[in-house]
């Protein structure tokens, strides 16, 4: 599992570099030089779905996506722990559905190329299925330990 979420968070950093790094090249040809970047935005766009999608990932792996937990906090240690499962087991059911449905997408989409960089979009839709792939993952791996540690609170 430590090693899958290295590799998305690399993938997600190294995106994001390169969207930053040609972000800028760009804005600098525009209006210091002259002369525009013509696939700049293209590209662009194609890297944001990427970053999005595997940072969502790397989100769930560390915890980090926002919850508003004001009415679970009401609620007693046991049904708290209850529905932290229910929502975690219908999270993962909704990633695998949109994995599914964003891999036949990009199944759908392979022979269709980007207008200026001729980039077949199955590389772009991918990003979906990887994303969600990954988040579901994620989302197992701390039911699990959950599940774990709900199970060692009651023996004590």
């Amino acid at each position: 599992m430590r090693i899958l979420g290295k590799i998305m968070e690399a993938g997600a950093a190294l995106a994001l570099f390169i969207l930053v790094v040609m972000t800028i090249g760009a804005v600098f040809m525009r209006y210091f030089i002259n002369q525009p970047i013509q696939w700049t935005e293209e590209m662009s766009g194609f890297l944001m779905i990427w970053v999005v999608m595997l940072g969502g990932a790397v989100a769930e792996r560390d915890r980090a996506h926002l919850t508003i937990p004001f009415v679970v906090d009401a609620l007693s240690d046991r049904l708290r722990n209850g529905l932290r499962i229910l929502v975690a087991l219908f999270s993962v059911v909704l990633l695998l559905y949109m994995a599914w449905l964003g891999y036949r997408l990009a199944e759908m989409t392979q022979f269709k190329v980007t207008q200026i960089l001729k980039i077949s979009w199955y590389w772009i839709d991918l990003a979906v299925p990887v994303g969600a792939l990954g988040t579901a993952c994620f989302t197992l791996y701390w039911l699990r330990q959950d599940i774990r540690a709900g199970h060692a609170e009651g023996k004590s």
